[in-house]
C-alpha cells in the first residue's frame, strides 16, 4: 500500500504546486470584483463574469504593450539564434588557442546578477541615446540570453559527426556552404529550442523593460504593473485576466514546438 500511495501523493503534491496558482488566477479573473475579497474564499466562484477579459481588449495601452512585446521578443529570438549558432559552431567544431577559456568565460557571465548588468547597459545606452528604444531592449535581452543559448547550440553541434563536415569539404564546400546547407538544416531542433528559449526570456523580462523603456516602449510585464497596480488599490481581477491572456502566446508556442524544444535541450546529453 505504501508503494502505491507514495507515488500518488508525490504526483498530487506536484500537481497542486504546479497548477494550483494557475487555477487560482483563472478563478480570480472570472470572479466579479466585489466577490474577490470575501472570506472565506470560494475555490469555485458562485458567479462568473467575463468583464475583466473584455476590459483588456478595450484598453489601448495593453494593446501597445502587447505589440512592443511581440516586436522585441521576436527580434531578440532571431538575433540570439544567429549569433549563438555561429558562436556555438565555432566552439564545437574548431580548435584554436583560447577556445576553452572563451567557452568558460561565456558561461561565467551568467554568474553576474541581472541588476549589475543593467547598470552597465543603462550607462552605455544613455551615452549613445538608446534609452526608450526598441534597440535598447533587444540588445539587453540578447546580452542576457546569449550565453546559455551558445552552450545549448554547442551541445547540439557536438552531436553532429565530424565525418559529415569532412565529406562536405571533400566535395568542395566552403565553410559558408557547410554551415548554411548542411549544419543549420540538420540542427533545426536545436535552433528552434534556442529561439523559443530566447523568445520566452524576452517575453517575461521585467527589470530591463522597466528601466530602459518609457511608457510608449514598455513591454507587457512592466506595463501590466503600471496599469493595474495603483498606489492605494490593485485591480486584481483585471490583472489576473491580463496575465492569462499574455501567457497564451508562450503556451501555444511551447505546445506547438515542444518536440523541437525537448530534442534541442537533450541533444548534448548523450554523444556517440
Amino acid at each position: 500500500m505504501r508503494r502505491l500511495f507514495a507515488p500518488a501523493t508525490t504526483v498530487a503534491l506536484i500537481g497542486i504546486f504546479a497548477f494550483g496558482p494557475v487555477y487560482w488566477v483563472l478563478v480570480t479573473a472570472l470572479t466579479p470584483t466585489h466577490d474577490v475579497f470575501r472570506f472565506p474564499p470560494h475555490f469555485i466562484p458562485d458567479r462568473i463574469t467575463l468583464t475583466h477579459f473584455t476590459a483588456i481588449f478595450d484598453n489601448p495601452k495593453l494593446l501597445r504593450y502587447l505589440t512592443n512585446s511581440l516586436i522585441v521578443s521576436t527580434v531578440t529570438a532571431v538575433l540570439t539564434v544567429i549569433v549563438a549558432a555561429y558562436t556555438g559552431y565555432s566552439f564545437a567544431k574548431f580548435r584554436y588557442r583560447g577556445r576553452r577559456s572563451l567557452m568558460y568565460l561565456v558561461l561565467a557571465s551568467q554568474m553576474f546578477p541581472q541588476a549589475l548588468l543593467l547598470i552597465t547597459l543603462y550607462l552605455v545606452f544613455s551615452q549613445v541615446g538608446l534609452i526608450n528604444s526598441y534597440l535598447a531592449l533587444i540588445l539587453s535581452f540578447t546580452t542576457f540570453t546569449l550565453p546559455l543559448c551558445v552552450w545549448m547550440l554547442k551541445g547540439f553541434f557536438d552531436t553532429i559527426p565530424d565525418e559529415l563536415i569532412e565529406a562536405a569539404k571533400v566535395d568542395g564546400a566552403g565553410q559558408g556552404a557547410i554551415i548554411h546547407r548542411i549544419l543549420l538544416p540538420v540542427s533545426l531542433p536545436g535552433l528552434v529550442a534556442t529561439g523559443l528559449f530566447a523568445f520566452i526570456r524576452g517575453w517575461n523580462d521585467f527589470i530591463f523593460a522597466l528601466t530602459l523603456a518609457g511608457p510608449d516602449k514598455q513591454t507587457l510585464p512592466p506595463g501590466l504593473v503600471n496599469t493595474f497596480l495603483g498606489e492605494f488599490e490593485t485591480a486584481w481581477p483585471d490583472l489576473m485576466a491580463a496575465s492569462l491572456v499574455v501567457s497564451l502566446p508562450v503556451v501555444i508556442g511551447f505546445t506547438i514546438l515542444q518536440r523541437y524544444l525537448v530534442a534541442g535541450l537533450t541533444a548534448g546529453a548523450v554523444k556517440g
